[in-house]
């Protein structure tokens, strides 16, 4: 009896060593904006700080990131805009507290095919462009074509922001295309000759596009920072109340002294550079 006890805790033992240790894991799910290339690179190196720490990251719309933190799929939901009510009341009618955590700054351009002529535009042309009310190239300066507009998706922040901030919250002319991503609408602008979109700071350099001025003025880091950009806005992390365990370590990471410096080399604007 004794030498079968012995038996079975060695063998418990040695199943013990064998097993690997559970990974850490953190869900983020949300803005495209954020999760496409920036948020990434936070996962990165987080990750070779603390080694075992593996990444659920889905980068599908702040709407959904929102959403996820509703219905508890997500520990971190990503946005680029701020909750509406309507979507705080549906957390709270679940118990859930929406706390949002600036992370960055952005700041959205228009972009143009690079073979196109327009150099610059107005805020009202742009306004003009996106809901429709212009159709030609040649109304507002360039060569004659039919203008081919690219917008993100109806879960996207950055869609409901450029409303906001461009087109006095007006609705999209019936002809935009709706896009999954900032690159997506890059890669069509920069196929077609008369495409025009926008996208943030982070994903300006696509091959195929030329940024557009504003009113005279380039969208960049320090016209963010200065405040005399007309289309900028902060980006969040969204959690249940105040984040724990994981969660917490990684919030803290991104608003910290290392996160930041992701923050300012990927193409957004740190937090403490705006005031």
């Amino acid at each position: 009896m004794k030498m079968k006890i012995a038996y079975l805790t060695l063998f418990a033992g040695l199943a013990l060593v064998s097993t690997p240790a559970r990974a850490d894991k953190l869900v983020i799910k949300g803005s495209d904006t954020l999760g496409a290339k920036l948020v990434p690179q936070l996962a990165e190196q987080f990750k070779a700080q603390k080694p075992g720490t593996t990444f659920d990251i889905a980068a599908e719309g702040s709407t959904t990131g929102i959403a996820a933190i509703i219905d508890g799929t997500a520990e971190i939901g990503m946005s680029s805009r701020r909750a509406k009510s309507a979507e705080v009341a549906a957390g709270a009618a679940k118990g859930v507290n929406m706390k949002p955590t600036i992370v960055a700054y952005d700041g959205l351009g228009v972009i143009v095919n690079s073979a196109n002529p327009i150099k610059g535009l107005t805020k009202k042309q742009v306004e003009q462009i996106f809901t429709g009310d212009v159709t030609d190239w040649s109304a507002v300066g360039g060569a004659g074509g039919k203008i081919s507009i690219y917008t993100r998706n109806t879960s996207s922040g950055t869609y409901s922001d450029w409303k906001e901030l461009a087109m006095k919250k007006r609705d999209y002319a019936p002809s935009s295309q709706k896009m999954a991503g900032h690159e997506q609408i890059a890669a069509e602008v920069g196929k077609n000759p008369n495409g025009v979109g926008y996208v943030g700071l982070a994903y300006m350099k696509a091959a195929g596009i030329k940024v557009v001025a504003i009113d005279g003025q380039m969208p960049s880091q320090s016209a963010v920072i200065n405040k005399t950009w007309p289309y900028a806005r902060p980006t969040f992390y969204y959690t249940n109340g105040e984040p724990h365990g994981l969660a917490k370590e990684f919030v803290d990471f991104t608003i910290g002294s290392t996160g930041q410096k992701i923050v300012d080399r990927v193409g957004f604007v740190p937090i403490k550079a705006v005031k």
